[in-house]
């Protein structure tokens, strides 16, 4: 049974600047709530209750919104307001959370890496909390992707088609097609430009990590930008072993960047928050 979910969350969120100059990019509310509430809710959902984050300098705001305010709480006792809280009561009540720091900021491997000490020696999921996925008509991608693990007991990574012309931005697969909508990945590069690029496969903000993962992180060189991938490590392990990347259903929005962000908010205000549903 998979139980821990890792959170990276040191980056600066450059591409949100100047709002993420003094506050965290995973505490931009999508409606009324953070981003990584979302992220924290949607792997409570697949069973994950153990979440452990990977912070830096300025991001407290990340641990104190995963606690209780007793001083906010007092005084909304009693009121219509407390049905605001419900939701992240919940979080408090259902999940633990631990926290370390990553402080130097050396790419999304070495940011897994860092969260080692929290995990352990057991498979674990990894959610990029500004790639927020829903999926409305059914499971939540990491329930997806955990019933998934459940069957193959290896390494899982979240992918989707994207524009040709947009590889540049993802980690981008190759790989042996096992049913329309699953692929054992043969090849995995990082950021290629469009003409390099193996096919059109983006590896998204979710990952399903067997703990061998560590090791192998620990022996990759810095791959794209000097910067330690996890697709490097994660290509060793294909190579080696078996990853499995899988088409998932529901849509997904690159909250890291103003056109995902408004497109995630007016998605959120019109399917659940103004209908009332629970989201």
């Amino acid at each position: 049974m998979i139980k821990k979910c890792l959170f990276p969350a040191a980056g600066y969120g450059t591409r949100f600047l100047p709002a993420t100059k003094a506050m965290p990019k995973e505490m931009l509310p999508v409606v009324n709530k953070p981003l990584i509430q979302y992220g924290v809710e949607e792997a409570l959902d697949a069973g994950l209750s153990e979440i452990s984050i990977v912070t830096g300098r300025g991001k407290r705001a990340l641990e104190d919104h995963f606690d209780i305010s007793y001083e906010l709480e007092n005084q909304i006792k009693g009121t219509d307001k407390e049905k605001y809280l419900v939701g992240i009561r919940r979080l408090l009540d259902e999940c633990s959370f631990s926290y370390t720091r990553q402080t130097e900021m050396k790419g999304l491997g070495h940011a897994i890496l860092t969260g080692r000490p929290l995990i352990g020696d057991e498979p674990f999921a990894v959610v990029l909390a500004d790639d927020l996925c829903v999926n409305p008509e059914g499971d939540g991608v990491l329930t997806q992707m955990v019933k998934l693990y459940n069957q193959f007991r290896c390494s899982i990574v979240a992918i989707q088609e994207v524009d040709p012309q947009e590889t540049h931005k993802y980690g981008v697969i190759a790989g042996d097609m096992i049913r329309d909508d699953i692929f054992r990945v043969t090849n995995m590069v990082e950021k290629p430009k469009p003409e390099d690029a193996p096919t059109n496969l983006a590896i998204i903000g979710r990952y399903i990590l067997t703990p061998d993962i560590f090791d192998i992180i620990a022996n990759t060189e810095p791959g794209k930008g000097g910067e330690i991938q996890i697709t490097d490590a994660l290509l060793q392990q294909a190579r080696s072993g078996c990853v499995i990347a899988y088409k998932f259903k529901g849509q997904r929005f690159d909250c890291g960047g103003a056109e995902g962000y408004i497109d995630a908010t007016n998605f959120c205000f019109e399917n659940y928050y103004k209908t009332g549903k629970a989201y």
